[in-house]
């Protein structure tokens, strides 16, 4: 530590032990400035303004993490236990100077998961919340995580990315034509290939006048039209009660007279509540979920839709899997750090056949359009 910031940090320290021992009235930004000024009254104006900033990060905000989360070139901020911390950038992965110690990370934690009502510790030691803007936020204590309490924070994008970053001129044209038409889509792909935010540019092709009920673990989505419900899963409280899962609410929007229903990932047995809804009447849904490539995300699907309760046979999984989707859109993370939609694939009807499963064919790849969907140009 320099010989400036040790000073700083002991009367930031200072100030914010005074903070919460006064409990005093107006402004907090004033009430900071009137401490810093009476604490360390000697301060230049630039390193005045830092401590004023840090005070307030530190009380309202996460802190060291603060400069970084307002940052909008910084999508993930990662911290590996204490020591430095890291982030992406452009989909590059970089050090950034901030050193962070064990009760310092677990203070964070805290200030994080308590006024969610969550709790982590020892006994509890996995917790996934939700930041005020919408960023999602995972945490590992020990003994689970070896060298210290972890922090991974998955930034919100404040802009929205238009469909035609995505895709060439043609397919995005295409996949527009898609949504409007109400055709039923997935977007699959890896961690951090874009999938929300692909599936945040599909939904706005939804008309404004339509009602979209979008159901999420973290809510994430933010979509621009007039008529949209906003629904959110609920982890087990301390005692264990409480919960709400993904497919408590899907089934519920069922209730809600939408015309559409948006799943912002499908991850289990609500795969087959999401397939029901496609089926009866919901046409133009939209949802998400993990995949190496379009094949690979039916297979998926019907490995969640076989983990449910309800112990259907393969070929009734597959015939629900035809009906349902119109295309899979497959999205992926370039080295360069930019995401692209590198396959679009229709699910072809056909045969029942057990060991072959639903079919598809290539519509479009990462260079455009190969063949229209069946039925014409337009899907």
């Amino acid at each position: 530590m320099s010989v400036v910031a040790a000073p700083l940090a002991e009367a930031k320290a200072r100030i914010h032990a005074r903070l919460l021992a006064d409990g005093g009235d107006g402004p907090l930004a004033e009430r900071v400035a009137a401490l810093v000024e009476e604490e360390v009254p000697l301060l230049g104006t630039g390193l005045r303004h830092r401590l004023v900033a840090g005070v307030l990060a530190d009380v309202c905000g996460l802190g060291a993490l603060e400069p970084l989360l307002a940052d909008p070139a910084v999508t993930e901020i990662m911290v590996n236990g204490p020591g430095r911390v890291w982030v992406e950038r452009s989909g590059q992965l970089t050090r950034v100077p901030i050193d962070l110690d064990a009760a310092a990370i677990e203070h964070l934690i805290e200030k994080v998961v308590a006024p969610l009502g969550l709790r982590i510790d020892r006994s509890s030691p996995l917790v996934d919340a939700r930041l005020p803007d919408g960023s999602r936020v995972n945490a590992v204590v020990p003994p689970l995580a070896v060298d210290g309490p972890c922090l991974t924070v998955r930034r919100f994008g404040a802009k929205a990315v238009p469909l035609a970053a995505f895709a060439p001129p043609e397919v995005a044209d295409l996949l527009a034509a898609a949504v409007a038409g109400r055709r039923n889509l997935i977007v699959s792909g890896g961690t951090g290939a874009g999938k929300t935010t692909l599936l945040n540019a599909l939904a706005s092709c939804i008309p404004a006048s339509e009602r979209v009920i979008t159901v999420e673990d973290a809510a994430e989505l933010a979509l621009p039209g007039e008529h949209v419900v906003r629904l959110e899963s609920r982890p087990a409280n301390a005692e264990g009660a409480g919960e709400v899962r993904i497919r408590d609410l899907v089934r519920n929007a069922l209730r809600m007279r939408p015309d559409r229903i948006v799943v912002g990932e499908v991850r289990g047995p609500e795969a087959l509540d999401m397939l029901q809804a496609m089926n009866t009447g919901h046409e133009g849904s939209l949802s998400t979920c993990h995949a190496n490539s379009p094949e690979d995300a039916l297979s998926r699907l019907e490995t969640m839709v076989l983990m449910g309760e309800v112990q259907l046979p393969l070929a009734a999984v597959r015939s629900q899997l035809e009906s349902a989707l119109d295309l899979v859109v497959q999205v992926a993370r370039r080295p360069d750090g930019s995401r692209r939609v590198v396959a679009v694939a229709e699910v072809l009807a056909g045969p029942q056949i057990v060991d072959g499963g639903p079919r598809t064919r290539l519509v479009a790849d990462a260079d455009g359009l190969i063949v229209p969907p069946a039925g014409g140009e337009q899907p």
